[in-house]
């Protein structure tokens, strides 16, 4: 594993977590007024990591 990959590695983990932190405080009225259900969250998080 190259110092790239490792970093690439450690980006993605931090923006899953940020997205993960930020959705997760919305409540499902405002995640409802956006679009999005709480049971969607983590797949959205998983998306936003990977760009």
């Amino acid at each position: 594993m190259n110092f790239e990959a490792i970093r690439r590695y450690f980006r993605e983990r931090r923006v899953y977590w940020d997205t993960m932190r930020e959705l997760s405080t919305y409540t499902d009225r405002e995640l409802h007024d956006i679009g999005i259900d709480r049971a969607d969250i983590e797949h959205i998080a998983r998306q936003a990591a990977q760009g």
